[in-house]
């Protein structure tokens, strides 16, 4: 058996960091890999995802040139094979990266194998048994397949598995219209496949607000993307070398067919074959690890960072995960997740920066509510670049005059949101905003224009 003053199970993006900092305060550790190292957000999620973007954006602009004055002679082509080639270096540079920070870490042993728990204090890997008092568990999460008639009988994709594919499908049938769906939807439909979003809820992204979910579905239906809502998916099957799919809509045809199928319903947490039974770890009824506003599980010493927590699915609140423990385990500095402010983005094109509370959420507070809207063909920045689609919507605290919600859809939307999340953390009014000089031509400098149009939030829907 093994002794360590901690062992961190998982290399996302919080257990890394932490391994750093453990490290540095003269800690012996031991951190457990199971496969590839960097986790969803380096091998199958952000970066490789952003890196296919980008190459659909290029393709995107190629085919508009001519909107900007340049010619181009023949026809703009994708090649698949250099589109998934540069997306694997991309990755893989990042992933060897990772790898090699922590093998050269002093005082951290690596372990590559599936580690499961044999107690509150011990660990296997293989046949090596792990020990230590402190154990940080950042084992993310991965797609769910849904339970649906005749999916055991067909290929499908996942965001996972959609990574290997290096060819254009000539009809991509899309399962779930949220934000992983419609990013690969518009980024395949750029590529040059017909696509087609098949959606349960009455609209895409439904936990954005109304006017955010009608403009994106308007955006990618310009594209030419086939969008069915409210459509139950009742059955799949096979159809000549491709696949068909049985839905139950309102409207539309009965049966949605093509070349290959993308499931994009949701995430679990990867905690059903880690033995936390052993451990006596909590989860919740979708299999999350329970864990209070410092991280801590109720098992002590045990804590859970990540994804699979619950308590946040991006890369960004699984680093601030990092933050939180390494704050309080160092510093007292007493980190909460409580007291994070709601942020992350939509990558399709124009992108999504959301941070804060939506309409709906501040509407159910009751709390006295002012927002302001503008759209981005107003946006000088974005009509010089020829992108005005979307457009800018901020609410406040009609009293402390602080931020409450914004959205952003538009050119540079994912990077103009830090200047009012940055804000909120500050707490401090909106009014300091309108007394910012801020460099033109930007976005950024219309939120003070923004601001100034404040008026009474409506009635929240129902």
């Amino acid at each position: 058996m093994q002794h360590f003053d901690a062992i961190i199970i998982g290399t996302g993006q919080a257990g890394p960091a932490l391994a750093a900092r453990l490290s540095g305060a003269g800690m012996k550790i031991a951190i457990i890999e199971r496969k590839s190292f960097g986790g969803t957000c380096v091998n199958t999620g952000c970066i490789p995802t952003k890196t296919l973007v980008a190459s659909a954006y290029a393709a995107r602009m190629a085919r508009r040139a001519a909107d900007f004055g340049v010619r181009l002679q023949g026809d703009v082509s994708v090649d698949m094979k250099a589109v998934k080639a540069r997306k694997d270096a991309v990755s893989g540079k990042s992933r060897t990266g990772v790898e090699q920070w922590m093998r050269g870490l002093k005082s951290c042993t690596v372990y590559t194998g599936h580690a499961r728990f044999r107690s509150a204090r011990e660990v296997a890997v293989g046949d090596e048994v792990l020990r230590a008092e402190k154990i940080f568990i950042n084992v993310g999460g991965r797609a769910t397949v849904p339970s649906m008639p005749g999916l055991d009988r067909i290929p499908y994709l996942t965001n996972s598995s959609i990574m290997d594919v290096d060819f254009l499908p000539e009809h991509l049938v899309v399962v779930g219209g949220s934000y992983i769906g419609l990013e690969f939807a518009q980024m395949y439909r750029r590529f040059g496949s017909a696509v087609t979003v098949i959606e349960m809820a009455p609209r895409l992204i439904a936990r954005e607000d109304e006017d955010v979910s009608a403009a994106v579905t308007d955006i990618l239906q310009r594209e030419g993307i086939d969008i069915h809502l409210a459509a139950e998916c009742i059955r799949v099957d096979r159809h000549g070398n491709g696949v068909s799919v049985g839905i139950d809509c309102a409207g539309g045809p009965p049966q949605v067919t093509g070349s290959h199928l993308l499931l994009a319903v949701g995430r679990r947490p990867n905690t059903d074959d880690l033995g936390l039974e052993c451990a006596g770890v909590a989860l919740d009824k979708r299999g999350y690890i329970q864990v209070d506003d410092q991280l801590r599980t109720n098992v002590s010493g045990i804590w859970a960072l990540g994804d699979c927590n619950g308590r946040g699915a991006f890369t960004h609140t699984s680093y601030n995960d990092y933050e939180i423990v390494a704050d309080n385990l160092f510093n007292a500095d007493h980190r909460r997740v409580s007291d994070r402010i709601q942020a992350y983005a939509l990558y399709t094109d124009p992108p999504l920066g959301r941070c804060g509370m939506t309409d709906a959420e501040i509407g159910k507070s009751g709390r006295p509510a002012l927002v302001a809207k503008y759209p981005m063909s107003r946006v000088s920045r974005a009509f010089e670049k020829g992108e005005t689609q979307g457009f800018i919507k901020i609410t406040v605290d009609a009293e402390t005059k602080q931020i409450l919600g914004a959205a952003i859809l538009g050119t540079g939307g994912d990077e103009v949101i830090h200047v009012l999340l940055d804000i909120m953390y500050a707490r401090a009014p909106y009014t300091v905003i309108q007394r910012a000089m801020h460099i033109h031509p930007t976005v950024a400098e219309y939120l003070p224009t923004v601001l100034s149009k404040l008026e009474p939030l409506p009635t929240a829907p129902k």
